[in-house]
């Protein structure tokens, strides 16, 4: 029974807890950075490229036979895979951005509240002076 006790203590840890959720989120955002690849920024830039999709590049090593498949080097995948990427670290490059500059002003804001004026520092003074 110490053994089960441990490992709930373990698990309800709360860097556990929050890791999991992490992922879990992770993998949703995941599907959300691939949607907006695929859907959103790869079609622009398909049509800058003028359409060009590079999956479908191949070396043939050994041409298909009626016994076996033909072995191909598919380095276009690769090359499409590079380029997915690539759009993605930008992508995320500038959500990490504005992320970061949004609490950049959010930090900044309560910093930036007007000092009491002198009146009121030595009308605060008399308060306490007079509490005392």
């Amino acid at each position: 029974m110490g053994m089960m006790k441990e490992f709930r203590e373990f698990a309800m840890k709360g860097n556990v807890v929050d890791m999991a959720i992490g992922i879990v989120i992770g993998a949703a955002f995941g599907k959300i950075v691939s949607s907006l690849v695929g859907d959103v920024l790869m079609p622009p830039v398909g049509v800058l490229l003028g359409g060009v999709d590079f999956s479908n590049l191949a070396i043939t090593i050994k041409h298909a036979t009626n016994t076996s498949p033909a072995v191909v080097i598919g380095y276009g995948r690769f090359i499409q895979t590079l380029v997915d990427f690539l759009i993605i670290v930008i992508a995320l490059f500038f959500v990490v951005k504005t992320i970061n500059s949004l609490k950049k002003k959010q930090e900044e804001a309560p910093a930036s509240q007007p000092q009491p004026s002198k009146e009121e520092i030595l009308l605060a003074e008399i308060r306490d002076l007079q509490k005392s």
